[in-house]
């Protein structure tokens, strides 16, 4: 008998699928060659009888001394146990070795402790050879306990898995159809039982630990698809909120198929929650750029009659140039039409205003060559006045000052005007130095401010004297602070006399 083939589906190695896929295909060719050997030998198991072949095919009679045989019904599977101590076939036994005997018409018996079980009949081989086909039976069952065996010992299989092949096993060794040492072999798969039995307890709890932090990392997910939908769709960021939001399902997907297998409840509530969030961004994101479309349209038609008008303006040449940067700042106002109609739009409007600028920019350039001889003059009577500065005689200063101001407002204007600036602040400056030298002529030359300044430096002159004496007197007593006091007074004094000329 072969272990079940469908058994649950769990996570497994590489070398493990090895192992496995070795213990399927050496199982196969044991049952293959089991029911060859059937089919070739006309095996009779226990609880069976040759079918007969006509009417003179009759089974032997029991001896009179004997209770005859029963007829069993064909078996659909695994003959039953039988219950006997002694087999009650007739026959001498032939063959007996230590898990099992024939008996001379072949019927096969195991040891089980004191007593012995039929487990089936060969008649048409040798009763070695009857033996040996239970034996080879038996071998396959010990195969298959010693991969469980190793397959646990090796580890990295899933223990639920190997404690389920292995209680299935176990049903199959008790009361199997083979010759050995089955009371063993079921010991073995009993100790193995128990075993595993541990193992899945541990396993179970690593599962239990690795859905529970599991659950925490979707609820992660979710909670930041949720903080996204939650946001003004007025202040985000779309493309930037698109790109978190791809990147949380790619997450959600990668977790959903790389990680364990959560709760179908819990996975359900986490997906409603993923799902409502992504549909709510979604939603948003499809209402945002629905207006902002209208907000472009509008946008666009409003650049596009003020491209109109500003187009308009092309006969008026340069005096257009007001009426467009009335233009220029509606436009402003306009608002956003989306960066590649923005772009063309802009190229229109431009357009419409450089060939204003254009008629300035030529009236301009023919100004300044008509200003070039200008600049000149004006340039020649700066040379001039450098002469104002050094001239000692106030009088002759400004005679000279003032005939070249004549002369400089008789050049004319000049284009471009910072030009026109530039030179004019050359003459003002010595216009200003000018001007300084002449009111500090006044205010020495000026009747008035000379009297006062006589009558204040004889006041002055008078205290010099005062505290003169009373720094002599100081000293003659030796009073340092009304020596100190008397000199910073009398050189107090002495600085105002100097400096009204005293």
């Amino acid at each position: 008998m072969s272990i079940p083939e469908h058994t649950p589906q769990t996570d497994s190695t590489p070398e493990e699928a090895a192992v496995a896929a070795d213990v399927e295909a050496t199982t196969a060719d044991a049952d293959a060659l089991t029911e060859k050997a059937i089919a070739d030998s006309a095996v009779v198991e226990a609880g069976e009888v040759p079918a007969p072949d006509g009417d003179d095919a009759a089974s032997p009679a029991a001896p009179a001394d004997e209770t005859p045989a029963p007829v069993p019904s064909p078996r659909p599977g695994p003959p039953a146990p039988a219950a006997p101590a002694e087999p009650t076939e007739p026959g001498a036994v032939v063959v007996e070795e230590t898990w099992g005997r024939v008996t001379e018409n072949g019927v096969v018996s195991v040891r089980e402790g004191d007593q012995w079980r039929v487990v089936g009949e060969f008649p048409d081989g040798t009763p070695q050879e009857a033996l040996d086909y239970f034996v080879r039976k038996f071998a396959d069952l010990e195969f298959k306990v010693a991969t469980l065996e190793q397959r646990h010992t090796r580890g990295g299989a899933s223990a639920s898995d190997l404690r389920g092949q292995a209680t299935r096993l176990q049903k199959d060794v008790v009361g199997a159809t083979a010759v050995g040492d089955l009371a063993g072999l079921e010991k073995r798969l009993t100790t193995l039982i128990e075993a595993l039995a541990e193992a899945t307890a541990e396993e179970a709890a690593a599962a239990r630990a690795a859905v529970e932090a599991a659950i925490v990392e979707r609820t992660a997910i979710v909670e930041k698809a949720e903080a996204l939908a939650a946001r003004d769709p007025k202040t985000v960021q779309w493309k930037q909120a698109t790109a978190e939001l791809s990147d949380l399902f790619a997450a959600w997907q990668n977790h959903q198929q790389n990680g364990p297998r959560l709760p179908k409840a819990q996975a359900q509530a986490l997906w409603k929650r993923f799902r409502d969030a992504r549909s709510t961004v979604e939603r948003q994101r499809r209402a945002f750029f629905a207006e902002l479309d209208e907000v472009h349209k509008a946008a666009r038609d409003a650049k596009n009659r003020l491209i109109e008008r500003a187009e308009a303006l092309a006969p008026r040449g340069e005096e257009g140039i007001p009426a467009y940067r009335t233009l220029l700042d509606e436009w402003k106002r306009s608002g956003r039409a989306g960066r590649k109609a923005d772009d063309a739009l802009w190229a229109r409007f431009k357009a419409a205003g450089d060939a204003l600028y254009q008629a300035r920019a030529e009236r301009d350039a023919a100004e300044q060559a008509e200003s070039a001889p200008r600049i000149e003059a004006r340039k020649a009577l700066l040379e001039e006045a450098k002469v104002v500065p050094d001239t000692k005689d106030l009088t002759e200063a400004r005679r000279i000052l003032t005939g070249i101001q004549r002369r400089w407002d008789e050049v004319g204007r000049i284009f471009p005007r910072d030009v026109e600036r530039g030179l004019d602040d050359q003459l003002r400056k010595i216009e200003q130095e000018l001007k300084q030298r002449e009111d500090l002529d006044w205010k020495r030359n000026n009747p008035e401010t000379k009297a006062r300044a006589n009558d204040l430096g004889s006041q002055l002159r008078e205290a010099i004297e005062k505290l003169q004496e009373e720094l002599a007197a100081a000293e003659a007593k030796g009073d340092r602070k009304a020596i100190a006091d008397a000199k910073e007074a009398l050189e107090a004094r002495q600085a105002w006399l100097r400096a009204i000329g005293g």
